[in-house]
């Protein structure tokens, strides 16, 4: 028996950054994200000898353990390690081994959440396996405290909502790690148009987002006025394209990236750089209305909004630049498990 899992990626459309800890928990964060055609997986496979077998497929990772109570932690493989420790200190299941593979469509540290959809993922995995009795939103929050208690790694709580859950969401993030999940219902002639006029584009560059998301935290601790006051402005876009979705406005969504851009340098500064920079402006030039950096910045995915069919002009404006575009389509379900 193979038990296996997929969680999809998220774009994020408004408001990132404001589900970062401590600034949700001071002032409340909101974020407006959608989950798209792009996936991380999981696969286990159950062994009758007393071994694990962990492997990054695409990464070409591997490593071999005994039947261990606890994997070390060492900066290989260390969110496969993560959700088995976990979930054998917690559950203690009763197996002799097992191969645990995963897989992910896009680079890591690229922007859309990678490495939470890919803790959901293997969560899942583990979930169907051991028919473990956890809805969504434990699942969500499982995952987050799996990669930011027990692994250390810096970052918000968006991703692993928007993996589990899926679709287009309004989300509102409070202390005590209250998180509430707005679906959208959105008309589909105004979602098919957003998913028409934005392109997903990968600058072949890559981030740690840690490092940024630990400089966002510290202005948030040393009350720097101007990375703070550009969170709020940030964390106010996610109400405002929640309306422009909902009403049809979607157009506006291009002005709202424009102003979000702004806003999102002057929380960390390495957001953006000149490479970054000059893509952003090559695509204006163009006929992009607006375009913001996908995850916590710095490289990656950079998604722009082109009105009018201007998409095409844009795309011949940044091929020397040497990036590619990522062709996806809105996906409407969240973590998904499966035996064979």
């Amino acid at each position: 028996m193979l038990y296996r899992s997929k969680a999809p990626l998220r774009i994020g459309l408004a408001g990132g950054g404001s589900d970062v800890s401590p600034y949700s928990d001071i002032y409340g964060g909101a974020i407006l994200n959608a989950t798209i055609s792009l996936y991380a997986y999981a696969n286990i496979e159950p062994l009758p000898e007393p071994k694990i077998i962990l492997e990054s497929l695409e990464r070409e990772e591997y490593q071999e353990f005994p039947l261990l109570d606890e994997l070390p932690v060492d900066g290989t493989l260390d969110l496969l390690k993560g959700v088995y420790n976990r979930i054998r200190k917690d559950y203690a299941p009763d197996f002799k081994g097992f191969r645990l593979s995963t897989h992910v469509d896009v680079p890591a540290g690229s922007g859309l959440g990678t490495s939470s959809t890919l803790a959901v993922a293997i969560l899942g995995a583990f979930i169907k396996w051991f028919q473990l009795p956890l809805g969504s939103y434990d699942i969500a929050q499982y995952a987050y405290n799996i990669e930011r208690q027990d692994l250390q790694m810096a970052g918000g709580k968006q991703d692993q909502y928007a993996a589990t859950f899926g679709g287009v969401n309004y989300m509102e993030f409070y202390e005590n790690n209250k998180v509430i999940v707005n679906p959208l219902r959105i008309d589909k002639p105004y979602l098919h148009e957003l998913e028409n006029n934005l392109l997903l584009y990968f600058t072949q560059t890559t981030h740690v987002s840690s490092d940024i998301i630990k400089e966002q935290q510290k202005n948030v601790m040393t009350h720097n006025t101007s990375s703070v006051e550009a969170m709020h402005k940030i964390k106010e876009q996610a109400q405002e394209m929640k309306e422009a979705l909902l009403t049809g406005k979607i157009n506006r969504i291009g002005e709202i990236f424009d102003e979000g851009f702004a806003y999102k340098k002057q929380m960390a500064k390495d957001v953006s750089n000149a490479f970054i920079d000059e893509i952003y402006r090559e695509a204006k030039q163009a006929g992009a209305t607006g375009g913001r950096i996908s995850g916590a910045g710095g490289g990656g995915f950079m998604l722009f909004y082109c009105p009018d069919n201007k998409k095409f002009r844009v795309m011949k404006a940044l091929e020397r630049f040497g990036g590619h575009f990522y062709p996806y389509r809105f996906v409407k379900d969240g973590l998904f498990t499966w035996s064979i």
